[in-house]
């Protein structure tokens, strides 16, 4: 296998996007580096394309969750549309847009004003009635400052009895989802890292991560049979589909922030991701959902992924270091 360096210079050459999460979750650089690269996003590359396509009003596509020209049609043949303004906030803050940056707290403002839900016509940052949106509406907001508890607390109260949450709740789903589950912790997560949380979100958060720890991010609890094999399958952006990385990535940021230790519960999905390395010492994009977006960035299914890379590098890199302190404890 190639030595890592040609992995990370392959990464470095990339976009900022890339850039400054390799520096600073990869090199261990200091702030004064990853932050300077980070600041780019905004003027260079994927960030700035995104930044490009806004609508005057701060939406993006016309439309909260939906273009404002989409039909069910469409929807029906061709899948569903990834181009307005909750996909690509999420976009953004995946990009590590600076929440601070002029862009950010422009955009936040005019969703704060001219958004409204296709649901039901309320502001952006009220949410919406689906936890999956709600979960990433939290994320978001929480990310580019915005006081996002009222979302907070309705997703509290909409937890299964088994831990996690389910969107197909108010049409009488009694179990949760490992998709909307995922969205819902992301946003958690979130609010935790920009408030602290409360009492209740944390303890939420633990309920969730239980949830899918105990079916060891892929497994029924009731046979232990895989649930789904697009779970196995790495795709970025994943949207609001689960499948294993992300939620390792997902435990990898609780654990950092925590500092709590790396759950055994995990070490199955762990050595999964291990054995998809390819021998050039890279990981593949598996596939990519349908439906329109703003651009792709990647350079198609079955070839090596800079997103999966990254994020199944710096799980590794979590996951070893912290089996490393521990043994030595």
């Amino acid at each position: 296998m190639p030595s890592e360096t040609f992995v990370v210079d392959w990464l470095l050459a990339s976009d900022p996007a890339i850039r400054w999460q390799v520096l600073r979750d990869l090199l261990d650089a200091p702030e004064p580096v990853w932050s300077a690269e980070r600041q780019k996003v905004e003027r260079e590359g994927w960030g700035a394309k995104l930044l490009s396509f806004q609508d005057p009003d701060g939406q993006w596509a016309g439309g909260s969750f939906l273009p404002s020209d989409f039909t069910r049609e469409e929807w029906q043949a061709t899948g569903q549309p990834w181009t307005a303004t909750n996909f690509s906030l999420t976009q953004l803050r995946e990009f590590g847009l600076d929440p601070r940056s002029e862009s950010a707290r422009r955009t936040v403002a005019l969703i704060g004003a001219n958004c409204r839900w296709d649901e039901g016509g309320q502001p952006f940052w009220e949410g919406e009635v689906e936890e999956c949106i709600n979960g990433r509406t939290v994320g978001d907001g929480a990310y580019f400052g915005v006081d996002v508890s009222p979302i907070v607390e309705r997703l509290l109260g909409e937890r299964q009895s088994d831990g996690g949450w389910n969107c197909e709740r108010a049409n009488g789903s009694m179990r949760s989802s490992f998709h909307t589950t995922i969205n819902v912790l992301e946003g958690l997560l979130e609010y935790e890292r920009a408030t602290g949380g409360t009492e209740q979100s944390r303890e939420a958060r633990r309920s969730g991560e239980d949830y899918l720890l105990a079916r060891h991010l892929m497994r029924r609890l009731s046979t232990g049979e895989p649930v789904d094999e697009k779970f196995m399958q790495f795709l970025h952006p994943n949207r609001w589909r689960f499948d294993v990385l992300r939620a390792l990535d997902y435990f990898r940021a609780s654990s950092l922030l925590t500092g709590a230790a790396p759950d055994m519960r995990l070490k199955e999905a762990i050595g999964y991701l291990r054995s998809r390395r390819l021998e050039d010492g890279r990981w593949p994009l598996d596939w990519r959902v349908s439906g329109r977006a703003w651009f792709v960035m990647d350079d198609g299914e079955g070839e090596p992924s800079r997103w999966v890379t990254l994020r199944a590098l710096r799980v590794l890199k979590w996951w070893d270091g912290r089996q490393a302190e521990h043994a030595f404890a």
